[in-house]
């Protein structure tokens, strides 16, 4: 037992020797040594069906609520109530696994969403009347709402060089998710019923929890609780798949980089960090085990003197991307299906409308509607993907709503456009491929402003203002152009955009190039470096 002891007694002080002559690696710098390799394609693979079980939970409605209505006779706003119910979830859900996700670990809160999801989803099938229904579907979206804590465990596997690129790539599941949804309801719904779809779109988040069990923890999330025995394991098992190497050394966090090489340490207190000087100290505090001061909850965090700005700004941010990104949606199904009655010039397509009401028509173009209004995703994503990193992600939120304001400005005059039913199309596309970019860069933003004890639920907390924003939307909306007031309903759009632009400009810093910070005190050490 002695000689034990001794072993990892030397075990230690080498390691602890290593640190002080500099001989250590962060995540970040042992990430961008490995690059992006097989494990990472694993990792998206497994996120990626995460945001493509939400999407498909989500479009599902749109099938079944028809199909429902006649079945059970409801009212429309029974049938308002089935869709308002999953939002509500999702609103409370998002908050919720965020912080379970930053006090608990990524992998609980998979484990938790999965199993949420899979169940509600099909029993949801077995459905005996409404209430059941709604119950069920609420706790649908309560497990949907954790869809940033896959965002966040993927983001903190990427390379900093790669990040925008690939978190690029992960949202385009989502527009996956919507497409097989569709395609699954245009094959069930004629020979089946709602039942069968509702039981068959739950396989995908039965996918995540059979596959549970081969996902890793974040090893930013094990830094982050002082975990780096189990980090440095998962940060080899990286390296060993990507068939590369990790720099020498050890794994150390960035608050023990910055102490080597600073002689600082910012402790929190009450929220608020304040710097220690250490130079003049006989001892260094890395080198003793010791525990490190309890920081305030995430949540509390949010609101701290350091992050109230930014959490503030990213609220406004989501909730405008939220309103605009649903309001036009709404607004191309009002003209699609000529329902304005009193701008008759404005519908996309007179004639398609009048061809496909009643009967199996109506339900086909239901789906070839999805199918159309889910290509103009695409473009959106790709011009994502070739702006992000190369002109940050600030200028390129501020560019794309720029240009959606640009599509939705001709829309607020009284054109003649019952001969340019194409251009009125194409305007829609436009709006919604850069409302949709700038959605998608937006999710990449929000995890990096914080640091990882605060990550899931910063991105969760504003993901729920973006789902209020997805409520609110169709009362306020959808009744000005029911009312015939489009105008207004286009110039509250254009005002929503302006100021999320507003908000875009005001964020304190961009995050492109810059490291994800690992701790709360390294994140008041280093953030300066980070401001244009």
């Amino acid at each position: 037992m002695a000689m034990a002891d001794s072993e990892m007694e030397e075990e230690e002080e080498e390691e602890e020797e290593e640190v002080v002559n500099g001989h250590g690696y962060t995540v970040d710098e042992g990430l961008s040594s490995v690059g992006f390799g097989k494990f990472q394609i694993r990792m998206l693979c497994y996120a990626g069906l995460g945001y493509f079980a939400d999407a498909s939970e989500l479009m599902l409605l749109s099938f079944i609520g028809p199909a429902l209505q006649s079945q059970w006779l409801l009212s429309s706003s029974q049938q308002t109530l089935l869709s308002t119910v999953v939002f509500a979830g999702m609103l409370v859900g998002a908050s919720f696994w965020g912080l379970v996700s930053d006090q608990f670990g990524r992998r609980v809160s998979f484990l938790g969403i999965s199993i949420l999801i899979t169940l509600s989803s099909f029993l949801s099938s077995f459905s005996p009347n409404y209430t059941v229904l709604l119950i069920l579907r609420t706790l649908v979206g309560a497990g949907l709402g954790g869809a940033p804590v896959f965002s966040c465990w993927f983001l903190e596997f990427v390379p900093v060089s790669d990040r925008g690129k690939w978190m690029v790539v992960f949202s385009t599941f989502w527009t996956f998710g919507t497409i097989f949804e569709a395609a699954l309801a245009w094959i069930v719904m004629p020979r089946l019923n709602w039942r069968w779809l509702l039981a068959l779109s739950s396989l995908p988040s039965f996918g995540l929890v059979l596959f549970y069990p081969l996902i890793p923890e974040s090893p930013r999330y094990l830094c982050a609780k002082h975990r780096l025995a189990d980090a440095q394991h998962i940060m080899e098992n990286i390296a060993s798949l990507n068939q590369a190497k990790l720099p020498p050394g050890t794994l150390i966090t960035d608050l023990q980089q910055h102490i080597v090489h600073g002689n600082e340490e910012a402790e929190v207190e009450d929220g608020i960090e304040s710097k220690v000087d250490y130079a003049n100290s006989n001892t260094t505090p890395l080198l003793k085990n010791k525990e490190p001061p309890q920081p305030p909850s995430s949540l509390s965090l949010l609101f701290s003197q350091k992050y109230i700005r930014t959490t503030i700004l990213l609220w406004v941010l989501y909730f405008g991307n939220s309103f605009s990104y649903y309001g036009i949606i709404l607004l191309t199904s009002e003209l699609s299906a000529g329902q304005i009655k009193c701008h008759h010039s404005v519908s996309i397509s007179s004639s398609e409308s009048e061809s496909g009401s009643g009967g199996d028509g109506s339900s086909s173009s239901l789906y070839v509607d999805v199918f159309i209004t889910s290509l103009a995703e695409v473009p959106g994503i790709v011009l994502s993907a070739i702006i992000v990193d190369r002109i940050g992600r600030k200028v390129s939120m501020i560019i794309m709503f720029f240009m959606a304001s640009v599509f939705l400005l001709p829309m607020a005059f009284n054109f003649n456009f019952n001969s340019a039913n194409l251009l009125t199309t194409g305007l829609l596309f436009g709006a919604r491929m850069c409302t949709l970019g700038t959605f998608t860069v937006a999710c990449i933003y929000a995890p990096e402003l914080y640091p990882t004890p605060m990550r899931a639920t910063g991105s969760g907390v504003a993901s729920a203002m973006g789902r209020i924003g997805g409520i609110v939307c169709p009362m306020v909306a959808v009744g000005l152009v029911a009312g015939c007031h489009q105008t207004a309903a286009v110039v509250l759009f254009l005002l929503v955009l302006l100021i999320s632009a507003l908000s875009v400009m005001l964020f304190p810093y961009e995050t492109k190039g810059q490291s994800l910070q690992d701790t709360l005190s390294a994140s008041a050490s280093s953030s300066s470096s980070t401001i244009p």
